[in-house]
Formats: structure tokens, sequence, C-alpha cells
């Protein structure tokens, strides 16, 4: 009881997102979870001496980054992995320091910089435009609490799609290319061993981060305010 009355807000969104999760309501959220994960592979060829030639969103939750020169391990891996690091470092900001605004600033900054250099396809265009002005906005004019909450329900959404995500597209449909296949094609082993390995990791990162980040309590003062 002293740990739900601790943490019943995270608890609460956590609840909201696996109820509507199979809803349109969720939809733009995963579509930001995949723009993380492309985010990722670009940022991974980026820091590795490649080069990045197109990041691609589609309606359906699927999406793609074309790059050229760095590390392609590091760059495969980065897709889930790094994602995941992301909304770990969002969810660690919402609820370890005062910088919310800061940081819906730049990731709103960030996705308009990625529409303008490497979107080349309507959807993801709009969808980067639309989500970048969304949070510049969000950031300037909400207080404080608006955007620890807005960092929260994408970190949260990070740490509840990303191991199912792994697990969908590498352990029950092993067969279709997913980066995990792409994986085993360039390096051995099969997309299912490296996507198992991927999981393992993803839940040992969850772990520690909540071990990490939910301190005493987790739970902000409402209503919101400047």
């Amino acid at each position: 009881m002293t740990y739900f009355k601790s943490h019943w807000q995270l608890l609460v969104l956590t609840g909201v997102v696996f109820a509507f999760w199979q809803t349109p309501v969720v939809v733009p959220l995963k579509i930001l979870i995949v723009f993380l994960h492309e985010l990722s592979h670009a940022l991974a060829a980026l820091l590795t001496g490649g080069s990045v030639v197109q990041i691609s969103l589609s309606p359906d939750q699927g999406g793609f980054a074309i790059t050229r020169g760095g590390n392609l391990f590091v760059i495969l891996t980065a897709g889930y992995l790094g994602s995941l690091v992301l909304g770990v470092m969002l969810l660690m900001v919402a609820l370890r320091s005062t910088a919310d605004r800061g940081v819906i600033a730049i990731l709103g900054a960030v996705m308009l910089a990625v529409a303008v250099l490497f979107v080349r396809d309507l959807f993801a265009a709009a969808f980067c435009l639309g989500a970048g002005l969304s949070l510049l906005t969000m950031a300037r004019f909400l207080g404080h609490g608006a955007n620890d909450l807005a960092l929260r329900v994408i970190g949260l959404s990070s740490l509840i799609y990303v191991p199912y995500d792994i697990f969908d597209d590498t352990i029950a449909r092993a067969s279709q290319r997913s980066d995990a296949y792409m994986l085993a094609e360039a390096f051995g082993g099969t997309a299912m061993l490296w996507g198992a390995l991927w999981l393992a990791i993803s839940l040992l990162v969850i772990a520690a981060c909540l071990h990490r980040v939910l301190g005493a309590s987790s739970n902000i003062a409402l209503p919101f305010a400047r």
C-alpha cells in the first residue's frame, strides 16, 4: 500500500497506456517511439563515422533509416536498445530533474531538424513537423507539471513498447526482415537469438532504471502550475 501511495501516478499512467494500447488513441505515441527507434539508428551511424540518407515513418507504426558507412553492428543494434535508452533518459529527466521544459523543447527541435534534413515522404514530414511544433508549443506555454507529465508518458511508453516490439519483430515473427534478421545475415546467429539477447538486455535496463529513479516517491503535485 505504501508503494502504491508513493508511485500511484506512474502506476495509473502505465495502466492507462496499457488500456488504450490497441486503440487509435495511442497510435501517435507509438509512432513517436518508432521515431526514437529510427533516430537511434541515425545517431549510431553518425557517431561511428557514417552518414544519414533518409528517415521515414509510416501510419502503421513502421519506419526505416537509410545510412551510409559507420559500424553496421552498432547501427543495427541501436534501433531497439537506443530508443529504449532515450526513453529511459526522458523518464529520468521527468523524475529526477527540473529540466522538463528544456528537454521537451530539445525533442521538438530535433524532430523539426530531422524533418528538414532527412525526411523525404509526406506522412513522416507531417508527423515530425506536427509533433515537433506541438512539443515546442508545450515547452513554451505550458508549465513544469504538464511538461513533466509528457516526458513521463513518452518514457513509460518506450519502456512498454520496446520489449513488446523486440518480441513481436524478432521472436514471434522471426522470419520477417527486422534489424535482428539483418544482423544475423551480416554477423551470424539467428534473428531469434539476437532478439532474445536484446529482449533480455532491455528488461535488465528497465529494471535498473526503475530501481534507480523511483526513489521514495515519484508523484508530482496537482494541479499543474508554472
